[in-house]
């Protein structure tokens, strides 16, 4: 392997590789146990630090800079384990200490503060990407894997004629990843739909967010509605988590009668729009929030939905703020709310959810279920 790159440089170069002890030594490394990928991108940046090593210490316009040596490091830091990556940075420190015997002005201070700087973070990255078991960006690739798998279990199923929903989350700080997550289920008849609150933000919450929406997602549709929050208890008491809590609140709601059924576990309060009053109604369902205590005792709340009424869901990010009281969060939130209704429920959501949450640090989540006039039953 490595005589075949040898063989693409330049016949100057070649004669000069031939004559390194270094090279002898990475070649003899080489033809020791089984030829991995490892070893190839080994020997292929190692043989290109060299061939840019000796470029520079020969080159006299400046057309080989000795700084292509910290894209070799970063390579190294990118493609290869911890092992090595030590390896190739001794190959990069023997070809910087050639240059600046050679030539000093090719490799000064800065240059090799750089370096040093490089290879921290190389071995630092390296380390990382070991202990994860991936290679490359592999690691980048997974959790963008992870945050589009969170977005579809977002994502509602298809509804009958009359039957609409809407559901917005934006994470605090432009985050890919946050604690609210949406999980939903829909037989035809009914629909059920479940908005959780994991507490924290960014990527701690964001992965104990994807944990949680796996198994609330399995336990949704599969146990009988009254059952759904006490099986998410039970489940989160197993886990014996020493950080943060989780609300939620469920809904249940029969797509042919418009009745309705909120549980409410530790969570701001749902709201319904009654388009007969033109008012907003705070639910009475209440509960403690999930994994504190054994047994999930909630206080659930029945409603019908009659057309052009609407169900609200939302997370305490749009509401609670340092210093101010709920009620208060709650009662602006409503009163924005009432700019939904002439502009309908499904363009003005995402508008509602940016203007309560610009000036709060928190993950916010809104979910809108409502009933058209093509859902009136006769």
């Amino acid at each position: 392997m490595l005589q075949r790159l040898v063989q693409f440089l330049p016949p100057r170069v070649r004669d000069v590789l031939r004559k390194i002890p270094l090279l002898v030594l990475l070649y003899r490394w080489l033809r020791r146990g089984k030829l991995t990928r490892e070893r190839y991108v080994f020997a292929a940046l190692a043989v290109l630090a060299i061939a840019i090593g000796l470029a520079t210490s020969s080159d006299s316009r400046g057309l080989a800079p000795s700084g292509a040596l910290v894209l070799i490091v970063v390579g190294g830091g990118l493609l290869l384990k911890v092992r090595s990556l030590v390896a190739l940075l001794g190959v990069v420190v023997a070809i910087a200490a050639y240059n600046a015997w050679k030539d000093f002005d090719t490799i000064g201070p800065g240059m090799i503060a750089t370096l040093t700087i490089t290879a921290v973070l190389a071995l630092t990255l390296a380390r990382t990407r070991q202990q994860l078991g991936v290679q490359g960006l592999r690691g980048d690739s997974m959790l963008l894997e992870l945050r589009d798998r969170l977005r579809r279990h977002g994502e509602m199923p298809e509804l009958p004629d009359g039957w609409r929903t809407q559901v917005v989350m934006l994470q605090a700080g432009g985050s890919s990843f946050g604690g609210d997550f949406v999980v939903s289920a829909s037989d035809g008849d009914s629909l059920e739909v479940a908005l959780v609150d994991v507490s924290g933000k960014g990527t701690d919450a964001g992965t104990r967010a994807l944990m949680l929406s796996g198994a609330f997602g399995g336990l949704l549709g599969s146990v009988q509605p009254g059952h759904f929050l006490p099986a998410c208890n039970t489940y989160l008491q197993r886990q014996r988590w020493d950080e943060g809590f989780v609300t939620a609140v469920h809904v249940v709601v029969d797509l042919k009668s418009g009745e309705y059924t909120v549980e409410s576990a530790g969570h701001p309060p749902a709201v319904q729009f009654d388009a007969g009053t033109g008012a907003w109604r705070v639910s009475s369902a209440k509960g403690v929030v999930l994994g504190v205590v054994p047994d999930l005792n909630c206080v659930p709340e029945r409603g019908k939905l009659r057309p052009g009424d609407a169900l609200l869901l939302y997370t305490d990010g749009l509401v609670e703020s340092p210093g101010s009281d709920l009620d208060a969060g709650i009662d602006r939130l409503l009163g924005e709310a009432e700019r939904l209704v002439p502009q309908g429920f499904g363009t003005g959501a995402r508008e509602l959810v940016e203007t309560m949450s610009a000036t709060r640090d928190d993950d916010c989540a809104l979910v809108l279920i409502w009933r058209t006039d093509a859902g009136r039953v006769h």
